[in-house]
């Protein structure tokens, strides 16, 4: 319930009452008239609190089934119009040479504390972006592709293929840090998009009333505010997906029931051929072992 609250219904109400309130200001008719916009009666709260909370349900889920592209979007996945592809192109540009100056400024020579503090900071940005021929053309795709692309990958796993396996397999306690920032980021992207369609409203309602205009800019710096929120939400996901695999990665061949590896080289070759499974690949059959007992939900870290 406090998912659908948060992610959807709380986004959705704030753009349809904004929409209500352009329309009580008689916004789109003609001039507005600000003070006609708080109800004066009991009876007309109560009617505007009825028409916002059912209009921002319907519109929840209406648009639920849409999440995944709502962040894909903005993650900067665009390739599928040429115009957009084209953005992406010079985006992508854009991306590139932020990670180079970043990456030159990681490994100079610095001298003074000051340098030495702007250079740390330099190698901690760098370390969450994927690598500069993968980069996507936003820096919310840049923040989740640096963990799909290497959580797992460093012993062997495709993350994209074994994630919603390895999932399955963490403890209680890891799976409910996990899903409060999952919903983090679902949250402040929904109410990213929210402020863009509010200020695209705002747009169409007030554009011939100059005076007026700083709304629309404040709907947009509450967007970007939110967009920011979303990247900081995403890299925190992306570091616990790299937690999740350096504690649960095992648990997954355990689930699988196939033995478990003895030794660092091994583990690699074991998680290549299971990963090639996920993939359809054709491989070698790896040999299964059902005399372990495998604990469901079992949390390496004692709990």
């Amino acid at each position: 319930m406090r998912r659908v609250l948060s992610v959807q219904f709380a986004p959705c109400a704030l753009f349809v009452a904004g929409v209500l309130a352009l329309l009580r200001a008689g916004s789109f008719q003609g001039r507005s008239d600000w003070r006609a916009v708080p109800p004066e009666r009991p009876a007309t709260v109560f009617g505007a609190f009825l028409v916002i909370t059912v209009c921002a349900l319907l519109l929840s889920l209406l648009l639920q089934p849409f999440q995944v592209r709502a962040v894909r979007v903005l993650e900067g996945y665009w390739d599928r119009w040429p115009l957009t592809a084209e953005l992406a192109s010079l985006m992508i540009g854009f991306q590139r040479r932020r990670w180079n100056a970043l990456s030159r400024k990681a490994d100079a020579m610095v001298r003074g504390d000051h340098a030495r503090r702007a250079q740390a900071d330099a190698r901690r940005r760098l370390a969450a972006q994927p690598p500069v021929d993968v980069l996507l053309p936003t820096a919310l795709g840049n923040a989740l592709r640096a963990g799909e692309i290497s959580a797992g990958e460093r012993y062997g796993l495709a993350t994209l293929a074994s994630w919603p396996r390895l999932y399955l397999q963490v403890s209680e306690r890891a799976a409910a840090l996990l899903r409060s920032t999952r919903d983090a980021l679902d949250t402040a992207v929904n109410l990213c998009w929210s402020c863009l369609a509010l200020t695209g409203a705002g747009t169409l309602a007030l554009y011939d009333e100059p005076s007026s205009w700083w709304l629309c800019g404040l709907g947009l710096g509450f967007a970007a505010t939110a967009y920011k929120g979303a990247v900081t939400a995403a890299q925190s996901y992306a570091g616990l997906m790299h937690v999740a695999y350096d504690l649960y990665r095992f648990d997954l061949l355990e689930a699988l029931r196939y033995s478990l590896p003895a030794d660092r080289d091994a583990e690699e070759e074991t998680f290549l051929r299971v990963s090639d499974q996920f993939l359809g690949r054709r491989g070698a059959d790896l040999p299964y072992d059902h005399r372990r007992t495998w604990r469901r939900g079992s949390d390496p870290g004692g709990t």
